[in-house]
């Protein structure tokens, strides 16, 4: 594949095997971006774990300072009395029967989906649908509530999940390009710092083995683990 004009200047930007300190990264990600949309920025962790171990299989949430820069579409499964409540907090989507149908017919058009205790026996059967997907309700993850409103809230003001995959990765958006250099640098240190808390007592050694700062299609920037550790 021919490599563009705008490409070979970003790569020439990113020295190669450098390892850049986290603000640095965050400021050389703008500078790199070779999209004309606001292109998401994310963040690649790769651990020194074994996701198929259950006390490794990491997965969480963080409330980013600075959000993501994308208003997320949420849905709420609830009782009807839960309905108002979850429709005052900014839900965009709430109700139970008529979007578990839907959803057993392919609809997934949600970023997120809020679920209280009480539904969630009624939409187990969906997990082959939505677990794929990242979307199913879990307890881990706080979408497991009986507070929707506090739970639509947080999700809507930069709440993320996060899980490692089966590599040992883990991938999360944590801002636009657009975002200033300090926001980034700010969004990623949050999550940084919440996968670093969250080492598994059974991991051994070298605990996160790299790190990853990209725009959507721009080069990887390696970023020096000792900058944020």
């Amino acid at each position: 594949m021919k490599i563009t004009k705008k490409r070979k200047a970003a790569l020439a930007k990113v020295k190669p095997d450098h390892a850049y300190t986290l603000g640095d990264a965050a400021g050389l990600v703008k500078e790199v971006n070779l999209t004309k949309f606001d292109a998401s920025v994310d963040l690649h962790i790769r651990l020194n774990i074994d996701p198929r171990k259950a006390d490794q299989a990491i997965r969480g949430t963080v409330a980013l300072p600075h959000g993501t820069g994308k208003t997320k579409r949420v849905l709420v499964l609830c009782p009807p009395e839960k309905e108002s409540e979850a429709q005052g907090a900014g839900a965009d989507y709430f109700g139970l029967a008529e979007y578990v149908e839907k959803i057993e017919k392919g609809w997934t058009d949600v970023d997120v989906i809020i679920a209280t205790p009480s539904v969630m026996p009624k939409i187990a059967k969906l997990g082959k649908i939505l677990g794929p997907r990242n979307l199913m309700p879990n307890p881990k993850s706080g979408t497991v509530t009986e507070n929707v409103a506090d739970a639509v809230k947080e999700v809507k003001g930069g709440k993320i999940s996060f899980r490692v995959d089966k590599q040992g990765i883990i991938h999360s958006s944590i801002g636009r390009v657009s975002f200033a250099k300090d926001k980034l640098h700010d969004n990623a240190l949050e999550l940084l710092q919440t996968v670093i808390k969250m080492k598994p007592s059974s991991a051994k050694g070298t605990y996160i083995k790299s790190v990853y700062l990209a725009s959507t299609m721009s080069p990887g920037i390696l970023i020096d683990t000792k900058s944020f550790s």
